[in-house]
């Protein structure tokens, strides 16, 4: 037996007295700061200590146990000791059975909350593989929810697994959880996970292109909000969905929604600029444009290409010479249209004079 096992066990209550003091405040800093030097006996002693509950359990132990997990979950997503955290929130399920659904349901939430937030740097493959984890462990701990029968749990673990699908830009899965899931909290009445359901699946919409669903849901999520008291936080997210942002450029960069708006305007802008330049000419060298706009000749070159394909420009690209040839499209004449409508209205009542002559006869 090692130091760091010997030490826990004197610190988990395998003997009463220790357990007792177990209780203070100064003991679970020392516990809590074994988890530093073996994560792996840390979560397998922690589990042995929450899980230790007893009939003469009052509220107050319970609630320090509750603690306990926390700061040991704060821990290690702080050191992004994912796997630990993993196997934390899994082996201490014993000990939620013993708590309220509701406490049950908050403590949960913030664990899978906090392994969620971990943010794991690598390749771009490692990211992929990671976020699939997280998806992994919601659905792990849903299903849990749901052989326990715990409605809420599942519920509120479903509303954290909508707002990942969107964070890792899966758009089709948050669209289609959250629409169950409103429908469920509909009839439920839980207009608090409502409103939170109800703005992810905004922006699942609005990421795909459905504007007219994503305002329809923003709407429902303020009229939700507004028959119930919403966390400051919710509040911001509301504004911003609403597009009631601030003015701070590192802000506006990083939120999904508005940096859209911004490359729909830089688009807009770039096209009448390229037009400003090309409209003296009818021939032109695709360096000489991208020159007077001071972007690279490779992004100039493929926006030129976007907007012959959009009917935006009517031009030719040479890459060979590297140069841009432009002509006019000649604009159909109104008269000519209407001679045509005229030509086939008379067409039309020859034919029923014609008939109409027959049955004389």
């Amino acid at each position: 037996m090692n130091d760091v096992e010997r030490n826990f066990e004197v610190k988990t209550g395998k003997s009463e007295s220790r357990e007792e003091n177990m209780a203070g405040a100064a003991e679970v800093e020392i516990f809590l700061a074994e988890v530093h030097k073996d994560e792996k006996n840390a979560i397998r002693h922690l589990t042995n200590f929450v899980t230790n509950t007893t009939s003469q359990d009052n509220e107050e132990e319970l609630k320090k146990k509750e603690e306990v997990i926390m700061q040991c979950g704060n821990i290690l997503a702080k050191e992004k000791l994912t796997e630990a955290l993993k196997e934390m929130i899994q082996r201490t399920r014993p000990f939620l059975i013993s708590l309220g659904k509701a406490k049950a349901a908050k403590l949960v939430r913030n664990l899978v909350d906090l392994f969620c937030s971990i943010e794991m740097n690598g390749t771009p493959a490692e990211a992929k593989n990671f976020q699939d984890i997280k998806v992994e462990l919601c659905r792990e701990c849903i299903q849990w929810a749901r052989e326990q029968s715990r409605i809420f749990l599942r519920q509120t673990l479903e509303a954290r697994l909508v707002k990942l699908f969107n964070e890792i830009e899966d758009f089709q899965n948050a669209l289609n959880l959250a629409v169950t899931l409103v429908k469920e909290l509909k009839k439920l009445d839980d207009k608090e996970l409502m409103v939170e359901v109800q703005l992810e699946e905004s922006k699942a919409c609005y990421e795909m292109g459905n504007l007219t669903k994503a305002r329809a849901a923003l709407t429902s999520a303020r009229t939700t909000a507004n028959a119930i008291y919403v966390s400051p936080r919710m509040q911001a997210a509301l504004d911003m969905q609403s597009g009631a942002c601030g003015k701070f450029n590192e802000e506006l960069q990083s939120d999904r929604v508005v940096k859209s708006h911004f490359q729909s305007l830089y688009d807009s802008m770039l096209e009448k600029n390229l037009c400003r330049i090309i409209d003296p000419y009818s021939r032109l060298e695709i360096s000489f444009i991208a020159k007077q706009i001071g972007l690279p000749q490779q992004q100039v070159e493929k926006k030129l290409s976007q907007m012959i394909l959009d009917k935006v420009l009517y031009g030719i690209l040479d890459q060979g010479e590297g140069v841009l040839e432009t002509f006019e499209v000649d604009e159909e004449d109104e008269a000519y249209a209407l001679a045509i409508d005229a030509v086939h209205g008379l067409n039309e009542v020859c034919d029923i004079l014609y008939r109409k002559a027959n049955k004389l006869n």
